[in-house]
């Protein structure tokens, strides 16, 4: 293949028009998603094949199924216009006078827990940034930082993060919640084994925190009792007010949350319970000078909150 007449055929219009085949099905539907005439899409299409020297799709009947170079084609292609809508982005926010742009993902517990405070401090100290901030599961937020759409993240500590780059962000403590009338209210503290003759409330499945109390109950020899899973710890904690069951969650999100409905907070002993959360990054030599300056902020927010309640 020769690389020149790959990189001609790599516009980023034909990028474009190879993504949309790939979602829509069909030559047709991409085409008249691009604004472009099929004849063209085609020509585009069939340029592209004859530069990479092998077919990217599957003509079918009923339409298009991409072969394992476009498989490869589309992870690239991804890549490339999301680095591209990026440079957009970053640059419409200079002409409008914010001299960064920095796209985060984070997961619940540091979404609810602390990023409220570290960012907003982070944002008194630089007026010119601007943050775009998605919700992800953990092992969510190691893949969107592994694949450039996101430039930052917060996660579990306990995930895989692969050759990501990581800093400690925060510790906190799982504490289990219920109502004062529950069996295990008067507890001081408990040890998740015993919970595990109630009836609890969980996250949804996909959650750092589902996942390890069904680790435990597993090495515990018991079935966990899930009689509900919800999307967030402002469900769990509803739940838990009306008798639904015990919910788990870190003992920041009760103070903010649970303590409000009423709800009891019981320590729990196991070693699982007391969680790291982590900052991940690519590389932090090759940042923006606004993402180097918030990754700089958030890898010293523990030290800071020690300090303070000293």
């Amino acid at each position: 293949m020769a690389l020149n007449n790959l990189l001609r055929r790599l516009d980023l219009t034909t990028l474009q028009l190879f993504l949309a085949i790939h979602e829509e099905g069909t030559l047709t539907k991409a085409a008249e998603r691009e604004a472009i005439a099929v004849s063209a899409a085609s020509k585009r299409l069939l340029e592209l094949e004859q530069a990479i020297g092998v077919a990217l799709f599957v003509r079918k009947a009923r339409g298009m199924d991409l072969t394992p170079a476009g498989e490869t084609l589309l992870t690239h292609a991804r890549r490339m216009l999301l680095s591209v809508e990026k440079i957009g982005l970053e640059l419409a926010e200079h002409a409008q006078g914010v001299r960064g742009y920095v796209r985060m993902v984070a997961n619940l517990s540091g979404i609810v827990q602390f990023l409220p405070e570290d960012l907003r401090a982070f944002l008194h100290q630089h007026e010119q940034v601007k943050l775009d901030l998605e919700e992800r599961t953990s092992g969510n937020v190691v893949k969107g930082v592994e694949d450039s759409w996101a430039d930052i993240g917060i996660c579990s500590g306990h995930v895989e993060t692969r050759d990501l780059h990581v800093e400690l962000y925060r510790r906190d403590q799982l504490v289990l919640v219920m109502r004062a009338d529950h069996p295990l209210a008067a507890r001081g503290s408990a040890v998740f084994a015993e919970t595990l003759d109630y009836e609890h409330v969980g996250l949804h499945t996909d959650s750092s925190i589902n996942s390890r109390s069904h680790v435990a109950s597993r090495a515990a020899g018991k079935a966990l009792k899930m009689r509900i899973h919800v999307p967030g710890f402002d469900a769990v904690c509803r739940m838990a007010q009306v008798g639904m069951g015990l919910g788990l969650i870190p003992h920041d999100v009760y103070t903010a949350i649970g303590r409000p409905l009423g709800l009891v907070a019981v320590p729990l002993e196991d070693e699982w319970s007391r969680r790291e959360l982590k900052i991940v990054v690519r590389d932090p030599a090759g940042l923006s000078p606004a993402t180097q300056a918030l990754f700089q902020h958030l890898r010293g927010a523990e030290a800071r909150a020690g300090a303070a309640a000293v």
